[in-house]
Parts: structure tokens; C-alpha cells; sequence
């Protein structure tokens, strides 16, 4: 087959390429080329989706399926479709659990009532301020590729990706942690669930989608459990003798300024509970179609072995610093 991947430089979409190649494809990668390099063994072609006549470097080539990876933008999504339908054959986008507009339902699966369209390109301003936007334009995007490819459409709504090339910090920040040892704050939420998919299950079951014509809408996303069971998994598989997991209440850490799910002073994967939903959405239907999620000692591994090359000690995106964890840690004693 041949595969064309927008993108194919980092996380999700260069998994995509390299499983692919792995497979034998032929595997064209189009990007701009400025976030790395496209695996061994695919083909660079520099496009830049913000350019006028984007595409007129893949002009003649046909591809047996397409994967569109675009985070946050309408207009690429449109214009790709507009530019290489009537030369692709299988189509897949990956959009996101985002685009539900009730985030606080657990166990919602793809007939969900998903947030209104948003067409137009939104300023980085807005997106940091007004978060549901994301969605908006996740569920735009899905309709142009709807709209425009019909049977030939496989989109996937991933929740929580993690796995190697994950820069989020998200979920890698709980096996770094676990590793040094020790007292470990931990969001005191017995009924939270969480979920997550590792990149290279996600990249196996879009390169299978291709070879198979798998089409249909799926939340991308393996089963739910507890947050503290999986916390307490992780402990057990990095460091089983040497960490002691002390759960601290939403109300408190709250009062010591620390934020959940992502940014400074924040503890990953945590979630107010009105958002529970973002973290408990029915895996059934992708598990049927041929997700096969790994087991989690395989992710952590991975995740361990990003934080060390990445460094332990680096400016992260989320968790909490030694010293702010040994604050919270003395105002408990």
C-alpha cells in the first residue's frame, strides 16, 4: 500500500509512519519538516499546510489511505480534503474525546451530542482562554472529512494518548515520580476513572484500519479503572519497596494552589469531578473493531525511558516540583 501521512515528524503521527513502514508500506510523509525527522525507511515531502497550494508537491500521487493527524485547524483539514479525496482511498482522521460537549457524563460512547462546529481559525490567545473551542473545531473537521470522503472515512476521538514521544508530561510524570522513591502526593479520588491509549497501540489499529478499510466513527481509547489503582499499579511496577503513596483531598490541595490534570503546580490525570467524563468513555466498540491495548507495564516502561533521556530534573509542562511536593508533604505532617 502506499500511505500518506500528514505530518509524521513527532508523537502520534510518526508512530503512524513507522508502524506502516514496519509493515512494508510505502509511506510518504508531508510535512514542513521543522518539529524532526519522518522515520527511516518513508519518504519526506516538505508541504506546509499554511501555504498557498499546499499540495502541489504531491501533485499526480495517488495513496491508498491518508492519515490527517491536525490538531487544531479547520481550514487544514478542509483543504487536504478538497486537495486529495479523489486520490486517496481510505481516509482516517484523528480527532479527539474533546468533541463531546458534556464532559462530565461517564461511559458516553460516539452517539453522544458533541459540542456546536467552529470553522474559523482561532487565535492561540483564545485557545488558552476559552478551551472548549478545541472541540468545536475537532467536530468541524470531522464533518469536512465526512462530508467529503462518505464510506472511505475512519475517524478515531482519542482520549489521554501516552507511550514514547509523549511531551505532555501527563502521564510520564507519575513513573518519573514513582522512581525517586519516597513520600508521593496523590489526588485522594477513589471514585475518578481514568483511561489512556499508548501511541503505539493507537498507530497499530489506524495502520490495521487502512488495511482493512475499517470505517465508522471510535473513541480511541482503552478501558477505564480507577485513578488510584492505576497510581498504585505504577508504584508497584517502578518502584514496589520504596514509595509511599499519600492520598491528599481535592479540598486540600485545592488550598495549597495545585491545579489538576496539566500545567505548573498540578497533579496529571487528576480531574474536577464534573469533568469525570473526559476520562470514562466507552471502550467497547473500539476493542471490538481491533484496539489491542498493551499492558501497562509496557507503557511505563516507555515512559520511564523517555524521562530518563528527556532528564529528571527538566522544566516540565505538568506535576509538581520537588519542593512544591515537599511543601504540601510538611503541611500535612
Amino acid at each position: 500500500m502506499r500511505i500518506l501521512v500528514l505530518g509524521g515528524t513527532v508523537f502520534v503521527s510518526r508512530t503512524v509512519a513507522a508502524e506502516a513502514v514496519r509493515r512494508g508500506h510505502e509511506v510518504v510523509c508531508a510535512a514542513r519538516g521543522v518539529s524532526g525527522s519522518v522515520p527511516e525507511g518513508a519518504r519526506w515531502v516538505r508541504v506546509d499546510r499554511d501555504a498557498p497550494d499546499a499540495y502541489a508537491p504531491l501533485a499526480g500521487e495517488r495513496f491508498d489511505a491518508v492519515v490527517d493527524v491536525a490538531t487544531m485547524s479547520y481550514r487544514w483539514v478542509s483543504e487536504a480534503v478538497d486537495a486529495l479525496a479523489d486520490r486517496a482511498g481510505h481516509w482516517t482522521f484523528v480527532s479527539s474525546v474533546s468533541a463531546y460537549a458534556d464532559a462530565s457524563r461517564v461511559g458516553l460512547s460516539v452517539d453522544a451530542p458533541l459540542h456546536e462546529p467552529l470553522t474559523e481559525e482561532v487565535p492561540v490567545e483564545r485557545r488558552l482562554t476559552e478551551p472548549e473551542l478545541y472541540g468545536r473545531v475537532k467536530v468541524a473537521s470531522e464533518n469536512a472529512v465526512r462530508d467529503r470522503l462518505g464510506d472511505r472515512a475512519f475517524v478515531v476521538r482519542p482520549g489521554l494518548i501516552t507511550g514514547p514521544g509523549d511531551g505532555y508530561d501527563r502521564f510520564g510524570y507519575w513513573p518519573a515520580r514513582m522512581s525517586r522513591g519516597g513520600r508521593v502526593v496523590v489526588p485522594d479520588v477513589p471514585d475518578q476513572p481514568t483511561q489512556h491509549v499508548d501511541v503505539r497501540d493507537l498507530a497499530d489499529w489506524i495502520v490495521d484500519a487502512a488495511e482493512g478499510r475499517l470505517v465508522g466513527t471510535f473513541d480511541g481509547i482503552g478501558p477505564a479503572r480507577p485513578l488510584p489503582e492505576l497510581l498504585g499499579e505504577i508504584a508497584e511496577l517502578v518502584a514496589p519497596d520504596d514509595v509511599e503513596l499519600v492520598p491528599v483531598s481535592p479540598e486540600k490541595l485545592a488550598e495549597a494552589g495545585v491545579q489538576p490534570w496539566s500545567g505548573p503546580r498540578s497533579l496529571p490525570l487528576w480531574l474536577p469531578r464534573e469533568m469525570y467524563g473526559m476520562t470514562a468513555h466507552d471502550a467497547g466498540p473500539a476493542l471490538a473493531a481491533g484496539l489491542r491495548p498493551r499492558p501497562l507495564a509496557d507503557t511505563v516502561a516507555a515512559a520511564l525511558e523517555d524521562e530518563r533521556a528527556l532528564g529528571w530534573d527538566r522544566p516540565r509542562k505538568a506535576g509538581l516540583t520537588v519542593a512544591e511536593e515537599n511543601e504540601i508533604l510538611s503541611a500535612l505532617d
